[in-house]
């Protein structure tokens, strides 16, 4: 769990960040930036807002990015020296930040990469997993929006339409909290425009997901998701996809830890489904790197976003939808039964109730 709220920034670096491709320059400022307390909660509204809001799905530095071997220590990455440079001396952030810009300017070398301005900085009392920590924020924005600007020219009121940065939306950044170095660091990162991802969170950052609760809980609960549309639905019918999906889900939601052989005998409730399982399971396993896992934590907030996300309504080609409880499945199995009509040569359901509520 993170909470940003107390974070302060101790220190910001800015520069700007050209498309190399496109023969664009990188602006590299002498001193760092010296903050006041207005800028300050500007600045930590726009860096922090994205993170709060989104899913909290942690990454590290990968030890297989391809930079060469003379800069390569221990097997990281570059970011993961400079991050160690900073971490074990603050005092040379702004010097690192000079050579953050540069590997991130190598790397802007596609057409569709937009220039922008970078900020670095140096941010204390970060809470994460209810312990305090220190952190390294690297921020990138890029698109530019028009604003009106007005100023009094005699006894005339002009308008002016200028351009700037809106500060409700952060186009790119990360956080490398000073956690967990031999693994890499514990990193977030976000990205509001889908269509250069691989630029930022690769080529740049060299990031590769972190296996931890949310990780798996998360890829276990697609893998499952698959696995009923591909196996359930031609196996039986919609209902029992849906169904299936539902005891799933109720499944991580009542545990504190998932282990297979529990979840299979509890949600699988036709028998000859589980070695179809364990097929698809050494088949499409490695898609959600899961092929190996089958006891871990499970994560609370992984299962709470994947149960909005998970569809549990049936839809019929007479217009018709049937939506199921996923909080009360035995209502469906109950009160909903599947049948066929050899009059009307069509399937039909029929539900049972005492009475319609509002």
């Amino acid at each position: 769990m993170l909470n940003l709220y107390p974070t302060q920034i101790e220190s910001l670096s800015l520069h700007r960040v050209g498309n190399k491709n496109k023969s664009e320059s990188l602006f590299l400022s002498d001193e760092p930036f010296t903050l006041n307390d207005e800028i300050a909660g500007l600045l930590k509204e726009y860096f922090f807002k994205p993170f709060r809001e989104k899913e909290e799905n942690y990454f590290k530095f990968s030890n297989e990015v391809d930079i060469e071997p003379a800069r390569r220590q221990g097997g990281f990455n570059e970011l993961f020296e400079l991050s160690t440079e900073i971490f074990e001396n603050p005092s040379s952030i702004h010097h690192c930040s000079k050579k953050i810009a540069k590997h991130l300017y190598e790397q802007s070398d596609h057409p569709h990469i937009k220039s922008g301005e970078l900020y670095i900085t140096h941010l204390h009392d970060v809470i994460l997993d209810n312990e305090k920590t220190d952190a390294i924020g690297i921020f990138k924005s890029e698109l530019k929006q028009d604003f009106l600007q007005f100023a009094e020219k005699g006894n005339n009121l002009n308008l002016l339409i200028e351009q700037g940065i809106n500060i409700n939306k952060l186009d790119k950044g990360c956080i490398i909290f000073n956690v967990d170095k031999e693994e890499g660091y514990k990193i977030l990162s976000v990205d509001s425009n889908r269509y250069d991802t691989k630029y930022w969170l690769e080529n740049f950052l060299g990031l590769e997901p972190l296996s931890d609760e949310n990780f798996l809980t998360k890829n276990y609960l697609k893998f499952c998701q698959n696995f009923a549309k591909d196996v359930v639905l031609p196996a039986e019918d919609k209902q029992q996809e849906v169904l299936f999906m539902n005891r799933t889900v109720n499944h991580f939601a009542k545990n504190d830890a998932f282990e297979e052989g529990n979840f299979l005998n509890e949600v699988m409730e036709n028998p000859e489904l589980i070695p179809e399982f364990k097929h698809y399971k050494v088949e499409k396993g490695p898609k959600y790197s899961i092929e190996d896992v089958s006891n871990f934590d499970i994560a609370n907030k992984a299962v709470s976003v994947a149960r909005k996300k998970i569809k549990n309504v049936i839809n019929l080609d007479t217009n018709i939808q049937i939506k199921l409880d996923f909080i009360n499945p035995e209502s469906a199995e109950k009160f909903v039964e599947k049948g066929w009509d050899e009059e009307r040569q069509m399937y039909y359901y029929l539900v049972y109730f005492n009475k319609e509520t509002p």
